[in-house]
């Protein structure tokens, strides 16, 4: 690794792991997960999306105003309608759950493989989406920072705002537990508006509590919060710590149900589709109460 400031779990599941942090999560976190079910009430944290013709635009920019599902229409004749879907793994516009192979330390991809040998013409053959392919199940907290509107513009989140959340809203991150991070900010850019981020600060406290998954509404800065060191949650998050993120996540449904049930942990579900050797995928993450 470049920077042995900088914290990463690159060996400490041995040399061929394609799970990171989600090895934290065990029997008795999906356990203690099942336990936070009591009401029957759930949410989802996902995004709609809503396709454009293919025949319009099979070939649009990525941008934040083309959706991420281009759609083509068929009848077979025989009563039966379908569609072909392309689909942009890791828009804006799309809640997706990024695989670790999505992100290079250098010329690497964790946990220490050339970047040349695993992300190829013909997909990705180590740390890919074929890592997911059983779902993730375990306990999700929400921090919400956004009680009192969304956070400045440019605001960079420290371990401070996560530790006065934990008291403020009476619950504990926990070693392989789901943090959900709601800033109120939308996942696109705002044209001209610095939006606010994690810091490195936050990243590092991720890793001293033992955080398995995160899942952010506004998770880098943009701008970049130091535009001459690695993005904090792609960089050191992804890359380094090999903590797999939920990209894109809608949180005000979540926001409003914990506030009313006066309840910020919850049993996360996420079970994205079975395809193998990619580096992202759309997922409906689901919270239940």
């Amino acid at each position: 690794m470049a920077d042995p400031d900088l914290p990463d779990n690159w060996g400490r599941w041995g040399a061929d792991d394609e799970l990171g942090t989600l090895n934290l999560i065990t029997d008795d976190v999906r356990a203690q997960a099942a336990a936070e079910v009591r009401t029957g009430r759930w949410v989802s944290l996902a995004q709609p999306i809503t396709p454009n013709p293919m025949i319009s635009s099979p070939f649009a920019p990525t941008t934040v105003d083309v959706s991420p599902v281009q759609q083509l229409m068929s009848y077979t004749g025989v009563g039966v309608s379908a569609d072909l879907m392309l689909v942009t793994n890791h828009h804006a516009k799309s809640t997706h759950l990024d695989a670790l192979a999505h992100w290079s330390t250098g010329d690497q991809v964790y946990p220490g493989r050339p970047r040349a040998e695993v992300v190829t013409a013909g997909g990705v053959t180590h740390a890919s989406t074929s890592a997911f392919a059983a779902g993730i199940v375990t306990r999700g907290v929400l921090l919400d920072l956004a009680v009192d509107g969304p956070l400045p513009s440019g605001y960079a989140v420290t371990s401070h705002d996560f530790e006065e959340a934990e008291r403020r809203l009476d619950v504990e991150v926990r070693p392989g537990d789901a943090l959900v991070v709601r800033l109120g900010w939308p996942a696109t850019p705002v044209p001209g508006t610095p939006t606010p981020g994690i810091s490195v600060d936050a990243v590092r406290w991720m890793d001293r509590r033992g955080v398995a998954l995160c899942a952010p509404d506004r998770g880098d800065a943009f701008p970049p919060l130091d535009p001459g060191g690695p993005s904090p949650l792609h960089g050191i998050g992804l890359g380094r710590l090999a903590m797999p993120l939920i990209d894109a996540v809608a949180l005000d449904d979540l926001a409003a149900l914990c506030a009313e049930l006066e309840r910020y942990s919850f049993l996360l579900s996420v079970a994205p589709p079975r395809v193998h050797g990619l580096t992202g995928i759309p997922v409906n993450p689901v919270a239940l109460f």
